[in-house]
């Protein structure tokens, strides 16, 4: 993780620590379970899950990815997202992020073929609407979904890091 999405992660959650969760939640373990034989493109996959400590108020954000049908032909389905200039697209929230980018690679079972991989972040158990400055909780969720974004192109070997830039890009298209 990035000192950027460690950061992201104390905005999001108001922790700096975070407990374990499983071993199956690597980026290299995601990486594997996508080019091992993704499942429907319409299912998001668990790829992380952060837990806040046990003994603090409970909190819990998943990572999730999914392969899309291409690249993306419309803007965001709700006015609560404000699109980014990263990848394919990039789609933040006060609650979520997603980002998509396309990846050529050598590990897939076709490397002249190009899939498009959207990395989520989203909280989980929200009873109620996000508190706080909007535009940096926004800010955060990006960020965090950026860092795993660019993890899994690295990972996946994709070419030009999927065209995700060296470091988030926060400002609206």
């Amino acid at each position: 993780m990035s000192a950027d999405a460690a950061k992201a992660l104390k905005a999001i959650t108001g922790s700096s620590r975070f407990e374990a969760s499983s071993r199956e939640y690597t980026v290299a373990q995601t990486a594997a379970n996508l080019v091992a034989g993704p499942p429907s493109s319409t299912m998001y996959n668990d790829a992380c899950r952060v837990f806040t400590p046990i003994g603090t108020p409970h909190f819990e954000l998943r990572i999730t990815w999914r392969l899309a049908e291409g690249a993306p032909t419309d803007g965001p389905a709700a006015p609560k997202f404000t699109v980014l200039k990263m990848g394919e697209e990039t789609l933040a929230a006060a609650d979520k992020a997603y980002v998509r980018f396309a990846c050529r690679s050598p590990k897939f079972y076709d490397p002249s073929e190009v899939a498009h991989i959207e990395i989520g972040v989203e909280r989980w158990g929200m009873p109620k609407p996000p508190e706080g400055d909007i535009k940096a909780l926004k800010n955060a969720y990006a960020t965090v979904a950026y860092s795993f974004s660019l993890a899994m192109a690295k990972e996946l070997r994709c070419e030009k890091n999927g065209g995700l830039p060296a470091k988030p890009v926060l400002i609206p298209a």
